[in-house]
């Protein structure tokens, strides 16, 4: 775990919402400088709202409208961070709590829901412009790195990096958990990125366990080395301090994209949730662990800081109404989704029909059919 006086962490607002930068962060805070007003408070906004869309999410599963929720509650800060510093012709490779990254890039975040509502493999369309260039999510752990990592390498092979244009030249992030990071598909995606050389960002959120393993024990060492060992320049950030995760992502993608090679993030934050709504962290964890991480929270520190700056009640109290009003939207499109047709899971077994499949999917259309109407 990183501490409040590391000099080797980026940070830049403290954990009470003062600007006190880490020396490691000196180099950063001309990018932190120029960001406006209205930049600041969107930062702000991006995590009240999708904590509140995350929180009815978990409810939504409790209450039998989802199969499964992974919550990103306490992750906030890094991914919002660096989604807003992306350009608009980079693309992401989310795993499977990164919800604001997406709904920044423009995935409607009713996709995810069907998703995780058990309608669909993949939420939304990865090629369609309307969605920002945001692959879909992937449930095997680590398996997203492999992908970043091709297309980097389609990127250096057809020359869209590296070019000297900044306003079209691309790079690649990618997102990843402390426990994917001992995938060996991490480490393999790695290699080739230092290899090749790819214009990628890898954005690693240590979050402290993976599932009910801690980071202690997955590594003796912090894994911001393990892209070091890889020959990457690699940073380690306070996950929980946004700027720091937009200021850090930023120029860690510029360089990307400019071709100097793969860039590493380690984004130190905290799972304030379980990891996914079938897990107990009681069982695992204590409340004084969580306790100390909650004085860290994203969205407190934020709001410190807007406030100290002059942000006025009223923006605040607009913020809060938008939280509900997307809440109480997810909830009712999830509502109306309404139930899965059972024949779909033979659909899509063969790529051409199949006599067994098609036995099978006959076979369950008669039984279901013989309780009667209203069974």
């Amino acid at each position: 775990m990183i501490q409040p006086a590391d000099p080797a962490v980026v940070r830049v607002l403290a954990a009470d919402g003062t600007i006190a930068p880490t020396p490691a962060a000196e180099r950063y805070l001309s990018a932190i400088d120029a960001l406006t007003d209205q930049q600041l408070e969107d930062f702000y906004r991006d995590m009240v709202v999708i904590r509140a869309f995350d929180r009815q999410a978990t409810n939504l599963q409790r209450q039998g409208q989802l199969a499964l929720w992974p919550p990103s509650y306490g992750q906030e800060a890094a991914q919002v961070g660096s989604a807003r510093a992306a350009r608009a012709q980079d693309h992401i490779f989310p795993s499977y709590r990164e919800h604001v990254v997406a709904r920044i890039r423009g995935v409607d975040p009713i996709g995810i829901i069907g998703l995780m509502r058990g309608m669909t493999h993949g939420g939304w369309n990865p090629n369609d412009p309307a969605n920002g260039n945001t692959h879909i999510y992937t449930l095997v752990l680590g398996s997203q790195t492999l992908h970043a990592t091709g297309l980097g390498m389609g990127l250096v092979f057809d020359g869209r990096c590296g070019t000297g244009d900044p306003d079209r030249d691309e790079a690649v992030i990618v997102y990843y958990g402390d426990g994917a990071s001992s995938q060996g598909d991490v480490h393999e995606a790695m290699v080739f990125a230092a290899s090749f050389r790819t214009p990628e960002v890898f954005f690693l959120q240590n979050n402290q366990w993976a599932i009910s393993v801690p980071v202690a024990t997955q590594s003796p060492v912090p894994l911001v080395r393990r892209g070091e060992g890889y020959g990457m320049p690699s940073i380690q950030i306070d996950g929980n301090d946004v700027l720091a995760s937009y200021a850090v992502t930023r120029a860690a993608l510029d360089e990307a994209r400019a071709g100097e090679g793969p860039r590493a993030i380690e984004a130190v934050t905290y799972r304030m949730g379980a990891h996914t709504t079938s897990d107990d962290p009681t069982k695992y964890r204590t409340s004084a662990e969580e306790e100390s991480w909650a004085l860290r929270d994203p969205i407190v520190r934020m709001h410190a800081f807007l406030e100290g700056k002059g942000a006025s009640a009223a923006f605040f109290d607009d913020v809060d109404a938008e939280a509900r009003a997307v809440a109480d939207d997810i909830r009712e499109r999830t509502v109306a989704l309404g139930a899965i047709p059972v024949g779909t899971m033979f659909d899509h077994v063969y790529s051409e029909p199949h006599p067994l499949i098609v036995e099978q999917k006959a076979w369950l259309a008669e039984y279901e059919a013989s309780f009667g109407e209203g069974a």
